[in-house]
């Protein structure tokens, strides 16, 4: 397969920005986790080879897409209208890990007639208000610094995880592929109780749980057997099963696809 092509359109005065990883076959528009950004799919694509072609959207505030006002869930939602807009990308196969998840299967649920099929990679369907917010130590991070050096620096243990994706600025500066402030107002929008939005789709869906992961056991049978259409993968794997675990999550991936 040939190299993604990254492209982007503006909404809203906005940038966002996306890879396209080719191939002749069907479109599957994939959405990463808080933290993440498209490429992390490159193996995933990959292992797909020209059977389907890869679209990964840079999502709000992450990669190379430009910062937004808010983070909320509608707004999260008119951005993937906008990408398979601005693709003439009348029918996917829409996959979405975390918070992609959830930005999937809502969009499935307002958008049924753009949505073939639907892959839920490790989100919670229903996850409640209570404790702290998972995604409050980003906050210790500096955003950005004079230079890479110094950012590395200033990121301590978390350096390991972010280093090979820091991003140069026009000044020379560098900075992290997200904001702290906003990734924390954006986990603190995603939580709730989404039944109605796992429920408001009747295309083929494919859970895939962690076992490791955030989605416990007993609430992955409840929205199984809730939803008619939907299978169940369960991986060994933790939640960012998507790097952590790639062959088998492209295997489970590449398996539900050739059904739908």
């Amino acid at each position: 397969m040939n190299d993604a092509i990254r492209s982007e359109l503006t909404i809203d005065g906005r940038r966002l920005s996306y890879l396209d990883f080719g191939g002749t076959g069907r479109p599957l528009v994939v959405l990463h986790g808080h933290l993440g950004e498209g490429a992390m799919f490159a193996q995933l694509a990959a292992s797909l080879g020209g059977e389907w072609r890869v679209i990964a959207l840079d999502q709000r505030g992450h990669g190379d897409s430009d910062r937004a006002g808010d983070y909320s869930r509608e707004g999260y939602l008119a951005d993937v209208l906008a990408l398979l807009d601005h693709l003439g990308l009348d029918h996917v196969v829409l996959l979405g890990h975390s918070l992609g998840g959830i930005n999937a299967y809502q969009f499935a649920a307002r958008h049924p007639e753009r949505v073939g099929a639907l892959v839920n990679v490790d989100a919670p369907v229903v996850f409640g208000l209570e404790g702290p917010n998972p995604l409050s130590f980003v906050l210790e991070m500096p955003y950005d610094a004079p230079t890479r050096d110094a950012l590395v620096a200033g990121l301590g243990p978390a350096a390991p995880y972010f280093a090979d994706r820091l991003r140069e600025s026009h000044d020379g500066s560098w900075r992290l592929p997200f904001h702290p402030q906003d990734m924390y107002d954006s986990e603190e929008q995603v939580h709730g109780d989404h039944r109605a939005d796992w429920t408001g789709s009747s295309c083929p869906a494919l859970l895939i749980r962690a076992t490791n992961g955030v989605i416990p056991a007993e609430q992955a049978e409840a929205v199984i057997t809730g939803r008619p259409g939907t299978v169940l993968a369960e991986l060994d794997a933790d939640h960012l099963l998507v790097t952590t675990a790639p062959v088998e999550f492209g295997d489970a991936v590449r398996e539900f696809l050739a059904t739908v």
